[in-house]
This record gives structure tokens, sequence and C-alpha cells, in this order.
């Protein structure tokens, strides 16, 4: 994203609008300066603050992260574009983002876990203490389907939110 344009953009459109950076400011909850840092490129403004802009600018958030007014048949492309290009300066990889909805999940279903656990070395224990390994080898293939299950589950569930672009 070029912040520059971004701020040139928000600066035609404050002085469209016929208002200073302070009535702005004020409109937005924001200082002067912060208006006056967005128009140099200096920072971008946050989510909330591009909602509030584009409703009071009546420009669409995609026009302000392009940093122009776009018609009807370039609207789509851009808008792809922006999107591919805020991913890519997303705070998060998605790496980072795997991660943290697998220690999610695993912290949700942490009691689950131990209980297969416990069933598990229970019944292996079991069928070694009375002498039958068709108990121990009986519950290693059924801890081995039950591993398989979760696991699907939990790789299902990191994909709906790492992918999916569920907020954390």
């Amino acid at each position: 994203m070029d912040l520059i344009k971004i701020g040139k953009f928000i600066s035609e459109l404050r002085h469209e609008s016929k208002i200073t950076q302070e009535e702005l400011g004020e409109k937005l909850g924001v200082t002067n300066k912060t208006i006056s840092r967005w128009e140099n490129g200096n920072y971008l403004p946050s989510v909330e603050m591009l909602q509030l802009l584009s409703n009071i600018f009546s420009v669409s958030i995609n026009e302000l992260l392009c940093g122009e007014r776009l018609s009807d048949n370039s609207f789509r492309q851009r808008a792809d574009d922006t999107i591919v290009n805020v991913l890519k300066n997303s705070t998060f990889s998605l790496k980072e983002r795997c991660n943290y909805w697998r220690k999610k999940w695993l912290k949700e279903h942490k009691g689950l876990i131990i209980l297969f656990i416990f069933m598990f070395l229970t019944f292996y224990g079991l069928g070694l203490y009375i002498n039958k390994p068709i108990l121990s080898g009986l519950s290693v293939i059924v801890a081995f389907i039950i591993y398989l299950k979760t696991r699907n589950q939990m790789m299902a569930y990191i994909e709906s939110h790492a992918y999916d672009g569920h907020n954390q």
C-alpha cells in the first residue's frame, strides 16, 4: 500500500468537503496531528477509522486504500489487489495464524486428549498385565484411529479459522 497516495487522497477528500484537519479530527475523535500524519503518509488509519472516513467522505474503504476513486470497471480488480496487498502486509503470517488456532484448539480440547491418553495407557497396560497381547495391540490400533480422527478435526478447525479470515 502506498501510504503517501492514501494520505493525499484523504487530504483531497477533506478539502472537497471543505473541512479542516481539526474539524475532521473532532468528527473522528482524534487530534488534528493524527489527521496530519495520515495525510503526510506517516501512518495508515486503523480499520475503524477507515470505516468512519468511508462514511464521512462517501467513498469505499477500497478506494481509500487505493488512494483514488475507482470506476465500476476497475473496482473489482482493485479490490482483489487490495486484499492481496493487505494480506501480504498483515501483522500475522499464515503460519502464525495456523499456530495460533492450533494452540487454541489444543487448549479447548486438553481434557479430551488427556482422557484418550489415560484410556490408551489403561487398556494397553491391562493387556500387558493380564498377558493378552491382542488387547494391547487393539488399544494401539484404536488409539491410532482416534488420533487420526482428532487430528483431522483439529486441521479442519484451523483451516476454517486461519484461511477463512475469522478474527482472533
